[in-house]
């Protein structure tokens, strides 16, 4: 018989936690083991107990569900989920702390029963605990601050430069938000080219995942609008809902289309896109996810001359859609988040007085 999936729940709300329980106990595959009011409880249980998941809300009374990620992480790691009842985008921003000190996801807490989105948050809720489960941890040091932007005229991939790029794509999924910032914050903070992103998240949670990672990189992020020139030096994540994609001149494409591999924003409707209008003027990026949303768009980005890059294994939260990409055979590169970061800034840069130069003139940018 398979073992059951051991869950440890933390909220300092009784009855959000009684929710919580009631709902993951819904599945036959799950065990609630234990139940936490704060930080610290959690903190004690787990260095007792060890569950397979924990799942914790941030706002506690004693210790927050940051502090307490950080030092689950520092003393006996497990799979984090981080759970939000807010949309409100400061107070999601402060939900991806939990991720930069550690839970490996960001999730809506279910509504009660009455709720039309009751069903769709628990089997949500319910299917990322099932995947985090499968989740290899490693204890975490105390975070020291990050790196500065790596310098553009970077050796790194000479054979990228003097492209005359116009343009960054990115697609991510499960354990993305740490590992954009991890590149965003080191990309050239002039860079001369915008850089769109297909992120798959939880509805509602985009916003503050913008706010959360200009505050912590210093890199503009938006939410794009339709027709929207895209500028460069700035980063813009897919809304949810819509499919995102770029357009020949140069702007911000929103579609109602069908979802693609599931999803709607899709990696595979973005990619395309940049792969028609932009070919080998543009760099693209797969990180890690789950499925395979991209991947076979990556090769076809190759195939018309960008340079592709995936994520590699070992800094992979879920190495699902860079895994599928490498074996197409899609990537130019396969590197960890700073290395890709220093291959971009690489790309971009060109020779003296050519692509930023140029680039800049493209856009109107003086």
């Amino acid at each position: 018989m398979k073992k059951l999936i051991q869950v440890l729940v933390v909220d300092d709300s009784r009855t959000a936690g009684e929710l919580l329980v009631r709902e993951l106990s819904s599945d036959p595959a799950i065990a609630v083991v234990g139940t936490a009011r704060d930080g610290q409880e959690a903190v004690e249980f787990v260095l007792r107990q060890k569950p397979d998941v924990v799942v914790m809300d941030l706002q506690m009374p004693r210790m927050d569900g940051v502090e307490a990620t950080r030092r689950i992480m520092e003393s006996q790691p497990v799979p984090i989920v981080a759970v939000s009842a807010s949309y409100k985008a400061d107070e999601v921003a402060e939900n991806f702390r939990m991720m930069e000190a550690g839970a490996v996801a960001l999730m809506a807490k279910p509504s009660g029963p009455g709720h039309p989105e009751h069903a769709e948050l628990t089997r949500r809720l319910i299917e990322t605990v099932k995947l985090m489960s499968e989740v290899r941890v490693i204890r975490r040091a105390r975070r020291q601050p990050g790196a500065g932007p790596v310098a553009s005229g970077s050796s790194v991939a000479g054979a990228d430069r003097g492209r005359e790029l116009r343009l960054i794509a990115v697609g991510v999924s499960t354990g993305g938000p740490p590992v954009l910032q991890t590149i965003l914050s080191r990309l050239p903070k002039s860079l001369p080219v915008p850089v769109v992103i297909v992120q798959h998240i939880a509805p509602g949670f985009l916003p503050g995942m913008a706010e959360w990672l200009e505050l912590t990189t210093g890199f503009p992020v938006r939410l794009p609008t339709a027709g929207e020139r895209l500028l460069p030096g700035v980063a813009y994540l897919g809304p949810d809902g819509r499919h995102f994609g770029v357009t020949r001149d140069g702007r911000a494409m929103l579609d109602d289309g069908p979802a693609e591999n599931g999803l709607r924003p899709a990696v595979s409707f973005l990619f395309r896109s940049v792969a028609d209008n932009y070919g080998r003027t543009a760099a693209a990026v797969l990180l890690t996810g789950m499925g395979r949303d991209g991947a076979e768009e990556l090769l076809r980005l190759r195939q018309r001359g960008a340079v592709t890059i995936a994520q590699d294994k070992e800094s992979s939260l879920v190495h699902g859609m860079p895994g599928e990409a490498i074996q197409l055979n899609a990537a130019m590169h396969v590197l960890p988040p700073e290395r890709i970061a220093e291959v971009l800034a690489a790309a971009v840069a060109g020779p003296p007085g050519g692509a930023g130069e140029g680039l800049k003139s493209a856009f109107g940018v003086s």
